[in-house]
């Protein structure tokens, strides 16, 4: 992840699972044998915080992130999905997040990042009922952005990124992190941000290029600088 961050030719980032699912959720048979139960307090929190840390870098790379979902999306796999930027999901795809019924709660982001994406009743509604949605629900929420056949999934996220490439990439990933850290501020504290944002890509290459090709009516050839 950290390599695909840094580097100007990789234009957005993939998410998929390889086997049945794309994921449904946490192992507890693994967790029960690694001693999950008897670890302390302060223990279970720092473990705890290490899985936090790693879908905060992944949502915090200055990049589009595109999850594609098939089969089951459950627990701490509808985590990993929610600090995705984008989510594809295959028909009959069934999300949700069960840890109420086992006598938990979402603890890797799933509570705030679910309360962001499609609002505190419909949250609720999904964390404390531990209610699936089929993939036609989850669209009308906006929990995923769009509903493919699972063989147009990966043709679909490519054209995902076929569109992104027109777009200058230093712009993309600033307008990204205004809308993640700005979207909870203050009306005239997220015009600040957009004004920072915007001075500091005023005089990039990727501007001149952009005004250039359309002054010129071609397409640009951003290079992220």
């Amino acid at each position: 992840m950290d390599d695909a961050a840094a580097d100007r030719a990789v234009r957005a980032i993939i998410i998929r699972g390889e086997g049945k699912c794309f994921s449904a959720g946490i192992d507890f048979n693994s967790l029960a044998g690694q001693g999950l139960m008897e670890k302390t307090g302060a223990e279970f929190r720092h473990m705890l915080f290490k899985l936090q840390a790693v879908l905060n870098r992944l949502e915090a790379v200055e990049k589009p992130v595109i999850a594609l979902l098939h089969a089951y999306c459950y627990g701490m796999g509808l985590e990993l999905a929610l600090a995705a930027d984008f989510r594809i999901a295959a028909e009959g795809t069934l999300i949700a997040l069960q840890e109420v019924e086992l006598g938990l709660v979402p603890d890797v982001g799933g509570t705030s990042r679910l309360v962001r994406t499609v609002g505190i009743p419909m949250a609720k509604e999904i964390i404390m009922t531990a209610r699936r949605l089929d993939a036609r629900r989850a669209y009308e929420i906006g929990l995923v952005n769009e509903i493919v056949p699972e063989e147009q999934l990966m043709p679909t996220a490519v054209k995902w990124v076929e569109q992104l490439k027109g777009c200058a990439p230093l712009a993309v990933g600033l307008a990204k992190k205004i809308i993640d850290r700005g979207a909870h501020l203050d009306k005239l504290s997220l015009m600040e941000l957009e004004a920072y944002a915007q001075s500091s890509l005023l005089t990039t290459a990727d501007v001149r290029e952009g005004i250039t090709a359309k002054l010129q009516k071609r397409p640009p050839e951003f290079k992220g600088k």
